[in-house]
């Protein structure tokens, strides 16, 4: 059901900084920073060869990667992005294998411009995993 990885995503506690280390330290190609407001984050992506990083900031006080930022001041991996086809088709088979799709249930228009979902953590091995309709 799923495809490929689209990316990383990494919350910062300080997006220039980071953009900076991937930028100049480690030579990458850098996009600008574009706030979400739907989401509460300011994204920067970085591309290479076989996928993406996401470096995540916040974006007001009631950001949603405040909370992650708090338990982890330093940073770190926040979720995994996959690829499917039909992101509505892959969240009814995920449900009804008892899956949680957080949030209201429907897909949101994401960073990319298409849509996504967040599945909870609990249900994935710990990990917060966002789909996206390819």
């Amino acid at each position: 059901m799923i495809g490929r990885l689209n990316h990383v995503a990494i919350a910062v506690p300080d997006l220039k900084a980071a953009t900076e280390i991937y930028r100049n330290t480690l030579g990458a190609k850098v996009s600008d920073e574009v706030d979400q407001p739907e989401h509460g984050v300011t994204t920067v992506f970085i591309e290479l060869p076989n996928t993406k990083i996401e470096l995540l900031g916040m974006l007001g006080d009631k950001s949603p990667i405040a909370a992650f930022l708090e338990r982890n001041p330093n940073g770190g991996i926040h979720h995994l992005c996959y690829e499917v086809p039909d992101i509505k088709a892959a969240r009814d088979r995920l449900t009804a294998q008892g899956a949680r799709v957080l949030g209201q249930g429907e897909p949101k228009i994401g960073a990319h411009g298409k849509p996504v979902l967040f599945l909870h953590p609990k249900d994935f091995c710990g990990t917060l995993v966002e789909l996206e309709e390819a």
